[in-house]
């Protein structure tokens, strides 16, 4: 005979049958997916793959000589590549649905102080990696590739591939959204218990050695991406210290919530 629910769980009571949770999870995916059909539906239609290229281009096209294009070494790279384009930019486009319904998925399953800590994660999260991708379009692109061609001979004229530079941006867009993270992963470690703030605090130096080197790895041999990557994860780590103090503090268990006498209710009853 199975045993009664613990009263004092917020979630007793509420579970769902394999079966209901595979059927959920389905119907949300399929939501998700239309959400970026339907991006990607819109984007074809205005402002068009060609023009999220071209906008994608703008920096290096900006930089280039006089007269200078993009060029296209595979017979169908002027069809394929911009088809990518837009299919990545309507993944971002409905990423925010994407997230709720993952959200919706989980939240059900959580208990009221892991819903504190991990909704503003996720948000958080997404934010800042929005917040590196555009850094990196809107400030660095345009310095990196002034400073590549302040260099050039010229004798060269840079006719770069359409795909060799839709490999470059992808890169370069994954490696400022992660380097952005940098404060939620440094919230998290100190909220999960892995180190103190006070070992945060102690190991600035190493951070900064270590930013410097992975800016070194992952970006151009210029100096100019190189300090536009490292400067900020310094800087997002001191501010993942700050962020983490506040988020300890407002994230605390019920049992925690209950020797500082604050109400730990559930949001709905069991």
């Amino acid at each position: 005979m199975a045993a009664p629910p613990d009263p004092e769980d917020e979630l007793a009571g509420t579970e769902a049958p394999f079966v209901s949770h595979l059927v959920e999870l389905r119907d949300r995916l399929l939501r998700a997916l239309i959400g970026v059909g339907i991006a990607f539906g819109v984007l074809m239609l205005w402002p068009g793959p060609g023009a999220l290229y071209d906008w994608l281009a703008a920096p290096l096209v900006a930089n280039l000589p006089q007269g200078a294009t993009l060029i296209a070494t595979n017979v169908i790279s002027p069809f394929l590549v911009p088809l990518k384009i837009t299919l990545l930019a309507a993944f971002l486009l409905a990423l925010p649905v994407v997230l709720y319904q993952v959200w919706a998925f989980v939240a059900p399953g959580l208990y009221r102080h892991e819903k504190r800590m991990v909704l503003p994660l996720v948000v958080s999260s997404t934010v800042l990696f929005f917040l590196g991708v555009a850094f990196s379009y809107f400030f660095v692109f345009g310095k990196v590739f002034r400073f590549i061609q302040s260099f050039a001979p010229k004798s060269i004229t840079a006719a770069p591939d359409i795909e060799a530079y839709l490999s470059f941006v992808m890169t370069m867009f994954i490696a400022f959204g992660a380097a952005f993270e940098v404060p939620v992963a440094v919230v998290l470690l100190a909220r999960l218990g892995v180190v103190s703030i006070e070992q945060l605090k102690a190991w600035r130096g190493y951070f900064v050695v270590g930013a410097f080197i992975v800016a070194a790895i992952i970006t151009p041999p210029d100096v100019v991406s190189q300090l536009a990557l490292a400067i900020p994860m310094c800087l997002l780590y001191e501010f993942g210290i700050w962020s983490a103090k506040l988020f300890i503090k407002h994230t605390q268990t019920p049992d925690a919530d209950a020797g500082a006498g604050v109400d730990t209710k559930p949001d709905r009853p069991a």
